[in-house]
């Protein structure tokens, strides 16, 4: 669903919005037509549990709301996570996440997708 540009454009832009955070911090994300990459410093007052869910919550509803629908399912149960220790680098990390629409074929290079952000930038 989200290889359509008005239903993946307002999900993006929700992703920036301060008050989704709340004292975490998005430091870089990139949207796949399917699925949603993150990469997020999580603040101390809540569980990465409730941030997930709430990312996936506000995500859903601008999503379904650009495809003129109250309600419907826009992502699966669950979710992976991969903790970084304190002195990993983050930029790795971060460069393996934007590059997924590279490794998938969709493009050639990052610059060509446009469904990305990172804080380095």
């Amino acid at each position: 669903m989200f290889r359509r540009w008005e239903i993946a454009s307002p999900v993006c832009t929700v992703l920036h919005e301060d008050r989704l955070w709340r004292d975490s911090r998005l430091l870089c994300w990139v949207l796949m037509p399917d699925h949603l990459h993150l990469l997020a410093a999580l603040g101390r007052s809540e569980s990465l549990s409730s941030l997930v869910g709430r990312v996936k919550a506000v995500t859903a509803r601008e999503a379904n709301r650009a495809m003129g629908r109250a309600r419907g399912r826009i992502w699966m149960p669950g979710f992976h996570d991969h903790a970084l220790r304190r002195d990993e680098d983050l930029l790795p990390s971060a460069r393996y996440i934007v590059l997924n629409p590279v490794r998938a074929g969709l493009v050639r290079s990052v610059r060509d997708y446009p469904f990305w952000n990172a804080v380095w930038l």
